[in-house]
């Protein structure tokens, strides 16, 4: 089992920046690829970046492409999202997955969620 927590969100003004934490534990987290999801209000879940365990395998959501950063630190069983010049349809509450091999873009294919961290922004 991986258990995952996040953090760091919050209000912020439209072109602001935050970062999102997402701490594991209850495993090895180095195998496992990596992601965070989001979900405004009255919409679906959606996809906005995954990372692999290596260093390579990327992926972002085109609405988020140059804004968003997805990093992980394996040595801290860490992973975070870096949301720069952020947008008021960036509002949502963001959470992070995992699944053990490679990264996806189906959140159906995600073993391990948190439970969400609410980011707000305002214009």
């Amino acid at each position: 089992q991986v258990q995952l927590v996040e953090s760091g969100g919050g209000l912020v003004q439209a072109g602001g920046s935050l970062r999102l934490s997402c701490a594991a534990s209850g495993r090895t987290f180095n195998n496992y690829a990596v992601a965070w999801f989001r979900q405004a209000p009255g919409k679906e879940r959606e996809f906005v970046a995954a990372k692999s365990w290596s260093t390579v395998g990327t992926y972002y959501a085109d609405s988020v492409k140059g804004r968003f950063t997805i990093s992980r630190d394996n040595a801290k069983n860490t992973v975070y999202l870096q949301m720069n010049s952020l947008k008021p349809e960036d509002t949502a509450v963001y959470y992070c997955a995992a699944r053990w091999s490679l990264p996806s873009t189906s959140q159906a294919s995600y073993d391990y969620w948190g439970q969400g961290t609410q980011v707000t922004v305002s214009s």
